[in-house]
């Protein structure tokens, strides 16, 4: 078995080219954080939050699950986005799934892997509330991308609709929620077109998004 002495000689390694690079930057860093960005994306290890966006350690604030999914008593979710917020106060909250995720494959397929099944059941919530669009498309990797993209602008909506964001908007604060996904095949996001917020019409943008994919 690998140890992990490694990734600590290449933290220092990390550190020591930082450092070389931008004389400061740690002291700067550790004296605040100021995100413009809120990422909800799944915990899948090869979705790196900040370097698949060009973004450095303090531009933005992450949490990630199995299937980038919010639920509405899911505390720690909750957390994290009223923190984002209220107290950080990110201008954009961008939900990212991507294509191949393994959570959303085995909700699509009612796969049983244990306790994971219960968090997955809101993934498959989502598949039987779209099973019609889902039944047009092949069955396979086809069907699996577009329970991702649903998934997705699920996602979004349920962002939007949590009382931190409700209130926010309410207050007039600078907030937009986006849907993205991301391809491990070429690293190339995409925008999923579904953007809300203050004043939006929420299941019309939701809508619109899910006629427009293909």
């Amino acid at each position: 078995m690998e140890g992990v002495e490694r990734l600590l000689a290449n933290n220092r390694a990390w550190a020591a080219r930082i450092t070389a690079e931008e004389p400061g930057f740690f002291a700067a860093l550790s004296r605040q954080q100021s995100p413009r960005y809120l990422w909800i994306g799944c915990a899948d290890s090869r979705v790196p939050a900040n370097e698949i966006v060009g973004l450095q350690p303090g531009e933005l604030f992450v949490h990630r699950n199995v299937a980038n999914i919010v639920v509405h008593t899911d505390l720690n979710c909750l957390s994290v986005i009223q923190y984002a917020v209220d107290v950080l106060a990110v201008q954009h909250i961008i939900v990212c799934g991507h294509y191949g995720c393994g959570g959303i494959a085995a909700a699509l397929g009612r796969r049983t892997l244990g306790l994971i099944d219960n968090w997955l059941r809101h993934a498959q919530d989502v598949a039987q509330k779209h099973a019609a669009q889902l039944a047009a498309v092949a069955a396979g990797e086809e069907r699996a991308r577009r329970l991702c993209e649903l998934n997705v602008i699920e996602q979004v909506v349920n962002v939007a609709q949590t009382t931190i964001v409700q209130q926010a908007w309410e207050r007039g604060q600078d907030l937009a929620v986006h849907g993205w996904i991301y391809a491990l095949s070429d690293g190339l996001v995409r925008d999923l077109h579904v953007r809300v917020s203050r004043g939006t019409d929420l299941a019309a943008v939701a809508a619109a998004a899910i006629a427009a994919l293909r």
